[in-house]
């Protein structure tokens, strides 16, 4: 089909603002401020979990962020993996605990001195699975205050391996923080966190708009605009004298009224008072010289 004339735009292209169409931040800009979150999440971490050490802090240390894939993040041998997820968005993270650490700390619950036993088992048993749903308590809280996260953290499912969670493939790109928790003599575990690279902008808030800088309010200044133009209408009340309805229909022409000026004369605007002052005379005008604001 040939057209009979040439085509001609109704109106101009689209043009996209070059923030919109920018690229998402790279590890490398990610990894930093993921390294401050979780610097921020080791000092909440030292309170957060002393109900799993008998009520007394342990020192806590975050080591730098490494990059790896999900085949990579959990340990070999008996572990628990979480899944969590974050925000509306259900973000996914993970959570690792050795298997070892959670029988030692379920020992000590249960007023033990703290071992595991030897050889470990196969698989954690179900009283295990409650002492890991209690870590996973502990650390929401304080994770989501790191992150700077609106909404909770919440606990999805558990498994013993990766492949078992069915959460992430193998290859899945994450980045991973290790704590090392130290409680006294006894022996260190290790909490390590996964973030999947490609939701790691929005976890740690860098995709999400700066918050606009609150300004504290003053009180407005009448004397700049648009309020110095505002044109307003001022009312001073120089005389008012009651009188009986007999008197106001007997009025002549030529009548003079007694009324006395009071030495107080209030000004409104509107109804709202503003001053008093005293009544004069400039350039033959009456004028009121202001005595009182009020």
């Amino acid at each position: 089909m040939k057209p009979e004339r040439s085509l001609i735009a109704q109106r101009p292209l689209a043009r996209h603002s070059a923030a919109l169409l920018r690229p998402a931040p790279a590890a490398a800009e990610l990894l930093p401020v993921l390294a401050r979150a979780g610097e921020q999440l080791a000092r909440k971490l030292r309170l957060a979990l002393a109900p799993v050490h008998g009520g007394e802090a342990a020192m806590v240390e975050c080591g730098a962020p490494e990059e790896l894939t999900a085949a990579k993040f959990a340990p070999p041998g008996l572990v628990s993996i979480s899944l969590l997820s974050a925000n509306a968005d259900a973000q996914p993270l993970l959570a690792c605990v050795e298997g070892e650490t959670v029988l030692r700390l379920l020992d000590r619950a249960f007023g033990g001195p703290g071992e595991a036993p030897s050889p470990l088992p196969r698989e954690l048993p179900l009283s295990a699975e409650l002492m890991v749903q209690r870590i996973e308590m502990l650390v929401g809280p304080p994770l989501a205050a790191a992150l700077g996260l609106d909404g909770p953290i919440r606990a999805l499912r558990r498994a013993a391996s990766m492949a078992e969670l069915a959460a992430l493939t193998e290859n899945t790109q994450l980045a991973a923080l290790s704590f090392t928790i130290r409680e006294g003599a006894r022996p260190a575990w290790t909490l390590r966190l996964g973030f999947p690279l490609a939701a790691l902008a929005e976890l740690v808030g860098a995709a999400r708009p700066a918050p606009k800088p609150v300004r504290a309010a003053t009180p407005a200044d009448p004397r700049t605009p648009p309020f110095a133009d505002m044109p307003l209408r001022v009312r001073a009340v120089l005389v008012d004298v009651p009188l009986p309805l007999a008197t106001l229909s007997a009025l002549e022409v030529g009548q003079v009224l007694a009324v006395p000026v009071a030495r107080s004369v209030p000004l409104r605007i509107g109804e709202a008072l503003v001053g008093h002052g005293s009544v004069g005379a400039v350039d033959d005008r009456v004028a009121l010289q202001l005595t009182q604001l009020a």
